[in-house]
């Protein structure tokens, strides 16, 4: 029997400089609603989530319908890109993206955080096989899982990602 993970893109988040507790703006918590509907018709089985607050915001709407607890898998989380703030994000992002074994100082290369989010990738399809299942994540992890898959997901397909993105 088929799995079916749906990868979710936090939807938008207002800036704080706490990662872990960083919620959704106004935006993003209209945004989520459009999200659980979206997902209505596709008979979700489960919901897990990234420990970041504007992921689990993202899904918990899914998961209130469905009458069941968020799962939080570490392994969703964003990469961590560097322990610096960054003055060129893009710029920054794009090195990590043309050297998939570079990282900045204190932050964890493509290859390294794309190992982590397959890691829960196979967890979750173990743990739910045949089922259909809500994944709330972040967009450049999200990327880099698929990317594993098929490298036409790449750093312009990044880009190119909405918030909140199925």
């Amino acid at each position: 029997m088929l799995t079916n993970l749906y990868l979710v893109r936090h939807a938008h988040s207002t800036y704080t400089p706490e990662e872990l507790k960083r919620p959704l703006s106004e935006k993003g918590l209209k945004d989520a609603y459009k999200v659980k509907e979206l997902l209505r018709e596709e008979n979700i089985d489960h919901v897990i989530s990234s420990p970041y607050l504007r992921a689990i915001q993202t899904v918990e709407g899914i998961a209130l319908t469905l009458g069941r607890e968020i799962q939080i898998v570490d392994e969703f989380k964003e990469r961590k890109l560097t322990k610096e703030d960054v003055n060129d994000f893009e710029q920054a992002i794009r090195k990590v993206w043309d050297n998939p074994d570079f990282s900045w100082e204190g932050g964890e290369s493509n290859k390294s955080a794309q190992q982590r989010g397959i890691k829960g990738i196979e967890m979750a399809l173990d743990k739910y096989e045949g089922k259909n299942v809500v994944v709330g994540t972040h967009g450049n992890i999200m990327v880099l899982m698929m990317n594993y898959f098929d490298e036409q997901y790449d750093f312009e397909f990044w880009k190119k990602l909405a918030m909140p993105d199925i």
